[in-house]
């Protein structure tokens, strides 16, 4: 049986690390082996991210953190149930590369098993 809270405590660390681009202490959050995925669209193009395994998810993540910094993030929504839970966020997300700021909204699906993230999936479309 999971607890709530602790599911609770995960997601709060999760964002806290993602909006605040720290690598370490977002992949220590996921299991060994872990499953990563993210599927959205960006100026009309797919965009599709999978990735297996503690080694392959710090690589995605480390480019994310690299690549996007996250302004303005907004809890929409959050269902926690047992060890599953769905949140839907919006977020301004800021492309060091580019510079380009694009309001976006998201659902990720996550699953906690021994109080680490086991499966990550996150859909994602500019509003």
């Amino acid at each position: 049986m999971v607890d709530r809270l602790q599911v609770e405590r995960l997601l709060q660390q999760l964002y806290a690390a993602r909006v605040g681009g720290r690598l370490d202490e977002l992949c220590a959050l996921f299991a060994d082996d872990a499953h990563f995925r993210i599927a959205g669209t960006s100026d009309g193009k797919p965009i599709a991210v999978a990735a297996r395994g503690s080694g392959e998810i710090r690589s995605w993540l480390a480019m994310m953190v690299k690549t996007f910094k996250l302004n303005r993030r907004e809890e929409l929504c959050t269902m926690i149930d047992g060890a599953r839970s769905a949140v839907h966020w919006r977020a301004d997300i800021h492309s060091r590369i580019t510079g380009a700021v694009v309001s976006t909204e998201l659902i990720d699906l996550i699953e906690v098993r021994a109080g680490r993230i086991v499966s990550y999936i996150e859909y994602f479309v500019p509003c």
